[in-house]
């Protein structure tokens, strides 16, 4: 018996240790972390703030970020039977604890060494959640657990359980943006809290453990199963009754998506406020009350997005068809719940195969039947609710390919006949420049469950269209003050979070040109009716031989700028650039907003070799468009916070002023003052510039927008290497307008800008300009008119015929052309092939 005796004792002693270590412990770690510990009463004067809004110029909402879909409940107002699903989901003993729930950490513990780092239940009390979400970050480590330990004693001691269950159900992110309970009604149900049933309850209870893989809108079958478990837990806990529970675990999926409407589409401009915004106010930006008043052209903005879908819509059909986005998607929600993933669900499985049974049982009775479609639905229409919009893309899933017709339920519910006018043009895609033969019939282009895209035409027939595989980009500025009207940087926000107007640094090509073509004329090196020659150019680059060619392919030899220009040819161009020297054009092609680092020190810069983004050439050519005065792109007007609207920023940019004396600074608008614009390049060579460029429309690469009939607009085509990359840049004295065309992965797109870029740059201005009188600008004074010779360029003196009209600076007109007489004065000279009177005379 002794041995016994001895035993126990040393049990007891051991056991006595152990505890008294732990002790020691949590008053070690309590001591070590206490003094770094953020205050827990704060908390009592927690307050819900407003949201970051921003507005186009005149005040459309166009974004709203941070938690703008959290509304504040008192304890009062939950349901009792809402607090019992959020308990039985997250906490069952929160009323009977102290903040932490010994048996929930070992349990957590447990599982975290018997699965090898793999916690299913996890261990963390409501009120241990509220301190990680309220008082820190939510990076994960042990030192943070044992803050967030810490902090919840000292909540329990401080606050109330019902003060702690409150800030909690407000705090907590539930999905699609929705933080608190009462935010997450409305954004699933469009309900208030206290119209949900029971079961939606249980399933906004279900959100917090994965608010994405839960989420009844993403994966309705595997919320089904989280939803019916926290329902048989309740019931476990004699929350509800049987006949309850029985009624609850049947109710089909009734989420549904809610959003706040926006006024106008401008996603990617809303993006780049909110990062500017979060650079300047930190976290602060999502709940201070900041509203951002952006420069955006509340009706130029629409016209610039869809001129841009429709332009890549019309690409991607001219290349042909990459089949369905998904295939075999099951009709049914029990068929898509039986092939559903399980991992993840290891806890709610665990409990009883009751749980599973009820979930199938309910995704029965979630089944939807439409006319005209055998069968249930209801998967099809959830995977229709949670697929993404693309622009004017919207999903749909076939129900039937017969013949030339192919039958396909919509997002709303309605089944929509494609007819073979709308479906023909699938021809299969093999590359850039190929597709395969015309389909003969519906089936070969999908079939039933297949998700693929359709689009509603102007005559109200729809068609069959899908994501284009090329991108674009379309920037509107004012030229006077460099305000960014209107911008689209992708397809769809959507579907690409890319910014390519302002993050895609690519080769810009020949809308690059003019700036060379500008850089000889500023300079007196060269006028509009100087010949260069257009032939061969050879050069050693240190490795292997360069040798350009025009786009053509062909050289027609000697010809004036202008033509050069309008016909975009390359050799014309390097020969520019060449008498006007490398390091002296990228000194002068600094005052147009080029950063010097980034332009290539090569002849290749004359051809556009430099990677620059859509944004950096529209201010470029807001430069041209201005008559030659130095602006910088902007786009938010002012910044103000509160209801009262107080003004925190308010931009002042330069702005271009034609009126203003030599020497003056600033410069009163709207009772305004602003910074006035440096001159960067004399007027007199912008005007014969962009009279150069008029020929670009009139005679060379740009004649598609002769379409427009207007006589104020001018521009430039720009093609890559291996058509990579298509522009047009062009602009009048109200708009400058930049469209790029090209594929993410650089791919070629096979098409010149004139075909591919061109065709939006034309719909926008189109009906931007639409209404509005023609906005030409005045010829600058001392600009001078001459007749030249159209084969040499030079001047021809009043009494010497033919010829044509060219303008100039006055300060660098062309040398006479030498008088030529006739050839039947010439025989009678004995002065034959001289051509001249000094020969004669």
């Amino acid at each position: 018996m002794k041995w016994i005796k001895t035993l126990f004792l040393s049990a007891f002693w051991l056991l006595l240790s152990v505890l008294t270590a732990g002790l020691l412990g949590i008053a070690g770690a309590a001591l070590y972390f206490s003094p770094g510990l953020p205050d827990v009463r704060q908390l009592q004067d927690f307050e819900l703030h407003t949201p970051l809004r921003i507005f186009t110029r005149d005040g459309k909402l166009i974004g709203e970020y941070g938690e703008e879909r959290r509304m504040a409940v008192d304890f009062d107002e939950i349901p009792t039977d809402f607090i019992q699903a959020l308990l039985a989901a997250e906490d069952a003993a929160f009323f009977e604890h102290r903040g932490v729930d010994p048996r929930g950490l070992a349990r957590a513990a447990v599982e975290l060494i018997s699965s090898g780092g793999d916690i299913q239940s996890g261990g963390s009390t409501i009120t241990m959640q509220v301190a990680r979400n309220y008082l820190l970050t939510l990076d994960r480590t042990f030192t943070r657990k044992i803050r967030e330990i810490l902090l919840a004693l000292q909540m329990e001691r401080i606050l109330t359980k019902e003060e702690i269950l409150e800030l909690y159900v407000n705090k907590i992110f539930l999905g699609n943006r929705a933080y608190g309970i009462a935010a997450a009604a409305e954004v699933y149900y469009n309900k208030p809290l206290d119209e949900l049933t029971l079961a939606e309850k249980a399933m906004i209870a279900g959100l917090p453990k994965a608010p994405s893989s839960f989420n009844p809108l993403a994966n309705p079958e595997r919320s089904l199963i989280r939803r019916n478990w926290i329902l048989y837990r309740m019931r476990h806990l004699g929350n509800i009754d049987q006949a309850t529970y029985e009624a609850a675990v049947q109710e089909p999926v009734t989420a549904r998506r809610h959003v706040a409407q926006i006024e106008v589409d401008a996603d990617y401009v809303a993006e780049m406020a909110r990062q500017y915004a979060v650079e300047r106010f930190g976290e602060t930006a999502y709940t201070g009350g900041y509203r951002i008043h952006t420069t955006v052209d509340s009706q130029l903005q629409p016209y610039a997005r869809q001129a841009l879908a429709r332009g890549l819509i019309d690409y991607d059909t001219r290349h042909g068809w990459r089949g369905p986005e998904e295939s075999g998607i099951p009709s049914s929600l029990a068929e898509a719940q039986a092939r559903t993933e399980r991992r993840g669900l290891e806890e709610e499985l665990s409990e009883s195969p009751e749980i599973m049974e009820t979930a199938r049982q309910a995704a029965q009775r979630s089944q939807t039947e439409i006319a005209g479609i055998e069968g249930d639905v209801s998967n099809w229409l959830r995977v229709l609710e949670r697929t993404p919009g693309f622009g004017p893309l919207q999903p749909a899933i076939v129900v039937a390919s017969e013949g030339r017709e192919m039958r396909v339920l919509t997002r709303g519910g309605e089944v929509v006949t494609l007819g073979w006018d709308g479906l023909s043009w699938a021809r299969a895609y093999r590359n850039p420049r190929a597709r395969g033969p015309e389909p003969s019939s519906a089936a070969e282009i999908a079939g039933r469950g297949d998700l693929v895209r359709i689009l509603q035409r102007e005559n109200g027939s729809w068609r069959l269209s899908q994501r284009p595989d090329a991108e674009g980009s379309i920037v509107v500025l004012e030229p006077d003050t460099g305000a960014i009207l209107a911008l689209q940087g992708g397809f769809s926000f959507n579907a690409s979070k890319f910014n390519r107007a302002v993050q895609a640094q690519r080769q810009s090509g020949s809308i690059f040109k003019p700036f060379v073509f500008l850089a000889a004329l500023d300079t007196g090196l060269m006028t509009a009716s100087s010949v260069v020659n257009d032939a061969p150019v050879v050069m050693h680059d240190g490795s292997s031989l360069w040798r350009p060619v025009n786009s053509s392919g062909d050289f027609l030899g000697p010809m004036r700028l202008r033509v050069a220009l309008a016909r975009s040819r390359n050799l014309v161009t390097i020969r520019v650039l060449q008498t006007l020297g490398l390091d002296n054009t990228i000194r002068y092609l600094e005052g147009f907003g080029f950063a010097s680092s980034r332009l290539p020190r090569g002849l290749s810069l004359a051809l556009g070799s430099a990677d620059l983004t859509p944004l950096e050439m529209t201010n470029a050519y807001a430069v041209l468009a201005n008559g030659g005065y130095q602006v910088a792109p902007w786009f938010i007007e002012r910044v103000t916070r509160g209801s009262d609207e107080q003004v925190i920023e308010e931009a002042r940019p330069a702005v271009a002023c034609r009126d203003c004396s030599d020497g003056q600074s600033e410069v009163e608008i709207d009772g305004r003052l602003f910074p006035v614009a440096p001159r960067v390049a004399d007027p007199i060579a912008v005007y014969i510039l962009r009279d150069m460029l008029r020929d670009v429309i009139e005679s060379g690469t740009g004649r598609s927008a002769l379409s427009l009939n207007r006589r104020d607009v001018v521009g430039k085509t720009g093609t890559t290497n291996n058509q990579r990359d298509g522009w047009f840049a062009g602009y009048n004295s109200d708009l400058v307008v930049t469209v790029w065309i090209g594929k993410d992965n650089n791919e070629s797109i096979a098409e010149y800008g004139g075909v591919a870029a061109l065709p939006i740059w034309i719909d926008f201005m189109g009906n931007a300009l639409n209404g509005r009188p023609e906005a030409m600008p005045q010829a600058p004074l001392g600009l001078v008119r001459a007749r030249v010779d159209e084969q040499t360029g030079r001047r021809l003196a009043d009494g010497q015929s033919g010829g044509i009209t060219e303008i100039f600076h006055p300060d660098y007109l062309p040398e006479l052309e030498p008088r030529r007489v006739e050839q039947e004065i010439e025989q009678r000279s004995g002065a034959q092939g001289t051509g001249s009177y000094e020969a004669i005379f």
